[in-house]
């Protein structure tokens, strides 16, 4: 039998992941949608500026992943871009109120999982 050559893509990807974020991955993926394809500089000032509560944790987010792009990847941080953003449902921690006539609410919780991936564009 003749040997195959498998022909990998070469393009260097650089990650980070933030498991059991304490906010609901439905708020995260609002300004995720905004960054995602975008070059790091633009998504950085985008989210900088974004008034929504999970901004802060994607600008923390998105700096450790161009860190890890420049020291684990040697990549260059003026090629980055945002080429994967997504949020992933944690699991949600269950909590009960007090209600009326001694009956009791539950309250959710509820976490995510967020992971942020850059490519070095062409």
């Amino acid at each position: 039998m003749p040997e195959q050559e498998t022909v990998q893509n070469a393009t260097k990807e650089a990650r980070a992941i933030l498991r059991y974020a304490r906010i609901s991955s439905r708020k995260v993926k609002i300004v995720a949608d905004l960054i995602r394809g975008k070059k790091v500089e633009e998504a950085l000032a985008i989210v900088k500026f974004t008034p929504k509560a999970s901004s802060e944790i994607i600008e923390k987010l998105l700096k450790s992943a161009i860190a890890n792009a420049e020291n684990n990847h040697g990549m260059n941080r003026g090629n980055l871009i945002v080429s994967e953003i997504y949020a992933n449902q944690g699991p949600t921690l269950k909590r009960i109120r007090p209600a009326a006539k001694g009956s009791a609410v539950r309250i959710r919780k509820r976490t995510s999982h967020i992971t942020i991936v850059l490519k070095e564009e062409n």
